[in-house]
């Protein structure tokens, strides 16, 4: 889901803004969990199951390959959201790529591998329409192997990918 509110003229008006299709087209896998689903449901995201952000994914248990679109929040908000998420150690997770900012460096270096979208993501509405173009980019985090492996094939699809040195997406850390 994300809180993409802070995005053009909609800012504050809702925190729903979802993932567009493509960037799960371009990943071309299935996660057994979404863990911040949007309270409308989801829309794109091929998950078996979604626990929804206003539930709070952080208080409940994460099992399996997981999706993690976190609501971005203010300063420092998606700091819970992906420690909780590189604990769990297996799934794939999107955040604005602010590289410049303390908690994307401490990803980058948690990550085994990552991938920033080429262009600005534009996300879309409840209501389906697109969103305008958003004033940064977005980076997908890999953790685990499995993940590195979607992530290092999505790559060239979607922008620039990187490994983690020391990770083969084929047989986890060497």
């Amino acid at each position: 889901m994300g809180n993409h509110s802070y995005f053009g003229p909609s800012r504050g008006a809702t925190d729903e803004w979802y993932t567009p299709r493509y960037i799960f087209d371009a990943l071309g896998c299935d996660f057994d969990l979404d863990v911040a689903a949007p309270l409308s449901g989801p829309r794109h995201v091929p998950a078996r199951a979604w626990l929804h952000a206003g539930a709070d994914g952080l208080r409940h248990a994460w099992t399996g390959f997981v999706w993690m679109n976190p609501p971005f929040g203010g300063r420092n908000g998606l700091v819970p959201w992906l420690n909780r998420f590189f604990e769990h150690g297996n799934g794939i997770a999107l955040t604005p790529d602010r590289t410049s900012a303390p908690w994307w460096q401490d990803a980058a270096l948690r990550a085994d591998a990552m991938v920033l979208i080429r262009g600005k993501t534009r996300f879309e509405r409840p209501d389906g329409s697109i969103g305008k173009s958003p004033g940064d980019g977005v980076t997908l985090w890999a953790a685990g192997s499995r993940a590195t492996e979607i992530l290092t094939a999505a790559g060239e699809r979607l922008g620039c990918a990187w490994v983690r040195a020391g990770v083969r997406a084929d047989q986890g850390e060497v």
